[in-house]
């Protein structure tokens, strides 16, 4: 943060000493300086402003969100192996997985770096794109800049407790930011949300079928209103956001669950909020997080025809612990499951797919995120234009369906799970408990960024316990070995890994900063 507006800063002094001269003759025009009393007074500017907002996202970091946050999260969680060659092929997804990471983790300081820069340009819009007497545009801009910084505000709380509170550009004294209270970084999101939903002028779909809407949405600034109450206990406003989302009719579960996250399903009638990855042969859309969370090719054998990226480095494997209780649910031949994960022995089966050397893992591979060889570019193992969804439509059933029990209304409560147990191919439940609730949210969206906060907020971090305790090796013949790493100290602990570590270079940079217990 600090060093962000110290960069500003000095553009800041730049801007000041270009307006003082000995002559006309003299006052020569900085190039690629803005002056920020001039800037963003035009729709075109105020766009552009905008689209910073969308591409922090799609390539905050220099590698994406999706690289980051959520392969951050899904390593924080009971649903996967960090996965690789080996262990230690990425030792900072085995430090997440396993619980062993401190202030100078990587994915950490990555991941709190990209949530800042998005409340950064959130603030450079709203502290220089005046309200009053703005254009159409102009609100519209405003509102989606309000929405952003909630969105970006609610990771920071629900994952660090109680971060620095940053709603305005900030000036030179005011770099040493404490933490915020509860009160203050709850309320900056509850009245931001509030604000830009009675705006007006959030867009809208026509209808769940309208794939022509790629920004922020009233429903989606609903959805996370709903979120920022359900943290908070705050049962009867948040089922109140959901049902509003619900009643919208904009938004419907896809009857096709296998496909909800391919190509050819960009903006489908259960995407509440993605980022757009354009394709296009001369500016192919890279992605690292696909390279990343392929298949290990290199490690098996797979015929010509195989559909699958022929090139995967393997991270983020399902553990066994998820497909148990996958089969536990709805059995070994349940639709969902078989269109989420697919066992070594169905590699084998359907898709030709064999071992020819030991990989992470118990036999168990990502179906559902799948990346297929006919979706990638043509010039890199890189390029991969599916779009991130980061919302859908099943979360805020779920979420709803937990707001409305925790409220005591269990009629719509058992109402929004059996709508996603009906899509799963599941019989109907006749009314719900909360462990219905979580075990249905779990397995619908898991490997989606969702779990690692559900845990912490239901206080169950004891069920990553003995994350790093073992790992597995899944062997050619399909026997998996559990090896012992060895790990002094592994696991979820309880007293410290109910909040992330704020990344030591900020608190060097900002001593005003109390760091969380246990770092």
């Amino acid at each position: 943060m600090k060093t962000r507006n110290i960069i500003f800063s000095a553009v800041a002094s730049l801007l000041a000493l270009s307006v003082v001269s000995c002559s006309n003759k003299l006052d020569i025009p900085q190039h690629g300086v803005l002056d920020y009393n001039t800037y963003y007074k035009t729709d075109e500017q105020a766009l552009e402003a905008d689209a910073a907002l969308y591409l922090e996202i799609l390539n905050g970091g220099g590698l994406g969100w999706d690289y980051w946050v959520r392969l951050c999260k899904a390593m924080l969680t009971d649903d996967f192996w960090a996965g690789g060659s080996m262990r230690g092929d990425n030792n900072d997804l085995d430090q997440l997985n396993e619980f062993r990471f401190d202030a100078e983790q990587d994915y950490i300081q990555n991941m709190f770096t990209s949530y800042y820069s998005l409340i950064y340009k959130a603030n450079v819009i709203l502290g220089h794109i005046e309200e009053e007497g703005a254009s159409d545009i102009a609100k519209m801009v405003r509102a989606e800049a309000k929405v952003f910084r909630a969105y970006a505000y609610f990771d920071l709380k629900t994952m660090w407790g109680n971060p620095p509170l940053v709603d305005h550009e900030l000036n030179p004294s005011e770099y040493n930011v404490p933490n915020g209270t509860d009160e203050e970084l709850w309320g900056l999101m509850e009245k931001d949300l509030t604000e830009a939903i009675a705006s007006g002028y959030l867009s809208e779909k026509s209808n769940a079928d309208d794939s022509s809407v790629w920004r922020v949405t009233k429903q989606f600034a609903q959805a996370l209103l709903g979120k920022v109450y359900l943290w908070q206990g705050k049962y009867d406003e948040a089922a109140k956001q959901f049902d509003l989302v619900v009643e919208s009719q904009k938004y419907r579960l896809m009857d096709d669950y296998a496909n909800i996250f391919r190509i050819g399903y960009k903006h489908n009638c259960e995407s509440i909020f993605e980022i757009n990855r354009v394709y296009d042969d001369n500016a192919q859309p890279f992605s690292m997080y696909a390279l990343m969370t392929g298949w290990r090719m290199d490690k098996m054998n797979w015929p010509v025809d195989t559909p699958m990226m022929n090139t995967g480095w393997g991270f983020r494997v399902p553990t066994k612990n998820l497909y148990d209780e996958f089969v536990a649910h709805e059995g070994v031949n349940g639709y969902r499951l078989n269109n989420a994960i697919k066992t070594y022995d169905q590699l084998q089966s359907e898709l030709g797919i064999t071992l020819k050397s030991p990989i992470i893992g118990e036999g168990q591979f990502m179906w559902k995120l799948r990346i297929l060889a006919e979706d990638r570019g043509t010039n890199s193992d890189f390029v991969y234009s599916a779009n991130c969804i980061w919302m859908r439509y099943a979360e805020v059933l779920l979420c709803g369906a937990e707001a409305h029990f925790m409220n005591n209304n269990t009629t719509k409560a058992t109402e929004y799970v059996n709508n996603i147990r009906t899509r799963a191919h599941l019989p109907t439940l006749g009314t719900v408990t909360l462990d219905d609730i979580k075990r249905e949210k779990r397995l619908e969206l898991f490997g989606e960024g969702t779990r690692f906060q559900d845990l912490l907020r239901w206080g169950e971090g004891a069920k990553m316990a003995n994350n790093g305790k073992i790992y597995p090796l899944l062997q050619v013949n399909g026997h998996v070995d559990y090896v012992d790493p060895a790990n002094p100290t592994y696991g979820f602990k309880a007293g410290k890994h109910e909040h992330l570590p704020y990344p030591a270079t900020e608190i060097r940079l900002n001593s005003a900063i109390k760091q969380n217990s246990g770092y």
